[in-house]
């Protein structure tokens, strides 16, 4: 039964993954700043979840013993999304195929798979400390964007620049409503709608 669980978790993955590079709908959404930040990245980020749902217990295990606690992998999550935030990673993506290959490589693998196996190992307050760190630096990207009196983008008008800098206030904004509503009265989600744990209950 895990092993018939786990082929449409990896097959979902790949799919998704095939879907997102093919060349019309890739240069659709690299052509836009805001499509490229928060639609592309995050999908290739939840390619590496459903990934999640597919590694075998086995392979948990051994990789539960270089990720106690959730620590390494919450630090790679976080140094590899910061990365793909900067605006010259944005840029390269585009005039290079090698680093177009890493994005696609590096945001399901060094994001979302280790997001959801390390997610339940760092505790309450590990989660509390991350999404604070999350939100934090999603506004601090937006205020950037929206405010720099320059193109920080060589390929993004300066308009599209202003909009994702408001997009990104507005979801830091939506995340730190949720998180004081769910401290304040939050009860756990239903078992199936929370794929990587959130209600601290996760792959692994």
């Amino acid at each position: 039964m895990k092993l018939v669980g786990a082929m449409p978790s990896c097959a979902v993955s790949v799919v998704l993954i095939g879907i997102l590079a093919l060349p019309p709908l890739r240069e659709t959404l690299e052509a836009h700043m805001a499509a490229h930040m928060l639609v592309q990245i995050p999908f290739l980020a939840l390619a590496g979840v459903c990934l999640a749902r597919g590694v075998g217990a086995r392979l948990q295990a051994s990789l539960a013993h270089y990720n106690e606690h959730g620590i390494a992998g919450m630090l790679l999550v976080f140094f590899s999304s910061s990365y793909w935030m900067l605006p010259r990673a944005l840029d390269a993506a585009i005039a290079s195929a090698p680093v177009e290959l890493g994005k696609f490589c590096s945001l399901p693998l060094l994001v979302g798979l280790p997001l959801a196996l390390s997610w339940r190992r760092v505790g309450p307050v590990g989660r509390g400390f991350v999404l604070a760190n999350a939100i934090s630096m999603i506004a601090v990207a937006g205020w950037l964007y929206r405010d720099s009196p320059a193109r920080l983008c060589n390929y993004y008008l300066l308009d599209q620049q202003v909009m994702v800098g408001d997009c990104l206030l507005t979801i830091a904004l939506l995340l730190g409503l949720g998180c004081a509503v769910r401290a304040f009265v939050g009860a756990p989600p239903p078992h199936g709608l929370d794929p990587i744990g959130l209600g601290g209950k996760g792959v692994g």
